[in-house]
């Protein structure tokens, strides 16, 4: 230790890998609904995710709020909702035509208000007005600021129990204090 540092890792640390978590932050009870630990974060498990959330509660009608990440706008995620929405008309090609075109236009019909499933976009550089994120501030300086986990499956683990006692006893919706005035520099 040394004045102003905290603690350094020892030249003898050794990392035992990464683990991806995607999650959903459910705004009106503040708890952690259907979290997804992973090895990547692929269009593909964010899709897997997505179907899995959907799963829980088939008929309800879903809105997930995501940053500007490519994944979140993917062709696949498109054809995910088109299905999951009973929508038949098609999509058209990606990098050709139609919805699946470009990323725009696949934002275009995943923000459209009148699917049972969709998604609202932050603004980039924003990714603070997405609760999950402030969430995941919390697991990070609860968990995993100065944690030694010995193996991914027991970093797995400390999660998912970290998560189910979190939405045991602390989840609780956040209240907003911003009250709409320019921040100034």
């Amino acid at each position: 230790m040394s004045k102003g540092k905290l603690e350094l890792h020892e030249f003898e640390y050794k990392r035992h890998g990464t683990q991806t978590l995607i999650a959903n932050f459910e705004v009106a009870t503040g708890k952690i609904l259907c979290p997804t630990l992973g090895d990547t974060r692929t269009e593909n498990d964010f899709v897997a995710h997505i179907q899995a959330t959907v799963a829980t509660d088939p008929t309800a009608k879903w809105v997930f709020i995501a940053d500007q990440l490519n994944t979140h706008k993917s062709a696949s995620l498109v054809k995910c909702v088109a299905e999951l929405c009973g929508i038949e008309a098609p999509l058209g090609e990606k990098g050709q035509s139609g919805i699946l075109e470009n990323m725009a236009s696949r934002a275009d019909f995943l923000q459209c208000t009148e699917h049972r499933i969709r998604f609202v976009y932050t603004p980039k550089h924003c990714s603070w007005l997405n609760q999950v994120e402030i969430w995941f501030g919390i697991l990070s300086r609860r968990l995993l600021k100065r944690g030694s986990f010995p193996s991914i499956k027991a970093l797995n683990q400390r999660i998912q129990a970290f998560i189910a006692f979190f939405n045991e006893t602390l989840a609780k919706p956040f209240r907003w204090t911003y009250i709409g005035k320019p921040l100034l520099v």
